[in-house]
């Protein structure tokens, strides 16, 4: 796995997250975020279970543009 950092976001506290990468072999995208609470939990449960293998996070809107260049570059292996 090579992962290729793309941006943390500038407003976060220490630089810590949220965060996105690229997995260069698979083209995946990686995103660290923050967990979803109870309430996010449950309207995302709506539509379905969620896997214990699986997450919900949250990334504030002003990571979209992380998002597409993440999307970009994906796009582009």
């Amino acid at each position: 796995m090579a992962l290729r950092f793309i941006a943390k976001d500038p407003n976060s506290r220490d630089g810590q997250c949220p965060s996105a990468w690229v997995d260069e072999q698979s083209g995946e995208l990686i995103i660290q975020g923050w967990k979803a609470d109870e309430e996010m939990l449950g309207e995302c449960l709506k539509a379905g279970t969620i896997p214990d293998n699986e997450a919900v996070v949250r990334l504030p809107a002003r990571m979209v543009p992380v998002i597409r260049e993440a999307c970009d570059v994906s796009e582009a292996l």
